[in-house]
């Protein structure tokens, strides 16, 4: 699979406008990257307790439609992965107190990249049965994204097409 191009100017590019340049790569890459969807999805994304996640759950996945319904496959790919990382946070607040699961800061190469980049992850906490609860709501939406046909076909158009 071709990987998030993280060697794009994403500051200035509207791959809204550009779509040909957007490559999905793995998990939640360039999440916090892509416009205009980041300033449009970003505002609604919050996970902090489980009322706040359902909210942000259900306001992401009706933007992840909307995206559909538009025949914007990157904005909804863009909203798949709020939802996904509404999960991955939520999850990694459940398991590490104050969020931080690894030790030591990012190497500058590796910035807006995923995984530990050779730090070593911290001991986990006792579970955070709230964060928890946050987790299952966003995993939800994230699930029914993902096997939403549309944009299964959408997505693999897309691959075909692009890359």
């Amino acid at each position: 699979m071709p990987k998030f191009d993280y060697s794009l100017n994403y500051a200035e590019l509207d791959l809204r406008a550009q779509p040909h340049l957007y490559r999905v790569g793995v998990g939640e890459q360039g999440v916090l990257l892509v416009q205009p969807y980041k300033s449009e999805l970003l505002p609604h994304w919050r996970f902090a307790t489980p009322d706040l996640a359902r909210e942000s759950s259900e306001k992401l996945y009706t933007m992840f439609e909307a995206y559909l319904k538009d025949g914007d496959f990157v904005g909804a790919d863009m909203a798949r992965k709020f939802l996904q990382m509404g999960f991955t946070r939520s999850r990694r607040y459940a398991n590490h107190k104050g969020g931080k699961k690894y030790d030591g800061p990012v190497p500058a190469d590796k910035k807006g990249q995923s995984g530990a980049h050779g730090r070593a992850e911290l001991p986990r906490s006792p579970e955070d049965p709230v964060k928890a609860e946050s987790a299952r709501i966003f995993k939800q939406k994230w699930e029914q994204a993902e096997a939403n046909p549309v944009y299964a076909a959408m997505k693999r158009e897309h691959k075909a097409r692009y890359g």
